[in-house]
């Protein structure tokens, strides 16, 4: 079985959509948590519709621990809410998991929509954490680990304001083996990218650069905004609809 984990806050124009292209699967072993941190919307009434398990989160990487806590599956997904993946991804995912015998593992990004900016965002994505996936390993919004790694090292910094997921596929490459899938793609959200992709991107190579030289990120030196708020789901609304397949 494969633990699927969701930290929410306020998505409840998004995880539904994440929500059906789980059930939609073809690999069907699966349990779904969803960390909710204080949601003022319908986020946990759509987790309870959907069968999930519901449990208190918090930021990103708590909410995370929290539901690997509670997990039953021997592998951990952890995933964002605003993510969508194709009918076949958990099972090719896997297979090649399995096939490469690999501990912790993360997989390209795709954005929908047409603009030029999203394509040459998707190919650095790539470009870059495959370039360093043997001596700087990278994996973000969408990670797959074997349980017994996540508990070895610790789980994941709840101290950390942004870049969580970097220290802790870096921390988990230590200890077992880590591998970049190109050939499978899961399906992100543009909303943040909606506000100013170029912008986006320098924000990006900055906070990596300061993890890189300096450290953890334990203030709001990058601002980064988890969810979202319940004031803006109009205009999120309008965004989903546009741009989302």
């Amino acid at each position: 079985m494969i633990s699927i984990i969701i930290p929410t806050l306020n998505e409840e124009e998004y995880l539904p959509k994440l929500l059906r292209s789980l059930h939609a699967q073809k690999f069907k072993d699966m349990e779904v948590i969803v960390a909710d941190a204080g949601s003022k919307d319908k986020t946990v009434e759509i987790a309870k519709a959907h069968g999930c398990r519901i449990v208190p989160g918090g930021l990103p990487g708590k909410g995370r621990n929290e539901g690997a806590k509670v997990a039953k599956g021997d592998v951990l997904f952890f995933v964002d809410s605003d993510a969508l993946l194709p009918p076949h991804f958990l099972e090719r995912f896997l297979r090649e998991f399995d096939r490469r015998k690999l501990d912790v593992a993360g997989c390209a990004m795709k954005l929908p929509g047409k603009k030029k900016i999203y394509r040459v965002f998707e190919k650095l994505y790539t470009l870059y954490f495959k370039a360093t996936e043997r001596f700087y390993p990278h994996a973000t919004n969408c990670i797959v680990i074997r349980r017994q790694l996540h508990e070895k090292i610790g789980g994941f910094d709840e101290t950390m304001k942004l870049g969580e997921d970097f220290f802790y596929v870096r921390a988990a490459a230590k200890h077992g083996k880590f591998g970049f899938i190109p050939s499978l793609s899961f399906f992100a959200s543009p909303r943040r990218a909606e506000e100013d992709m170029k912008k986006i991107i320098v924000q990006y190579f900055l906070a990596e650069v300061y993890m890189t030289l300096v450290g953890p990120i334990r203030t709001d030196l990058f601002k980064y905004r988890f969810g979202h708020p319940a004031k803006n789901k109009k205009k999120e609304k309008s965004h989903e609809k546009k741009d989302l397949p």
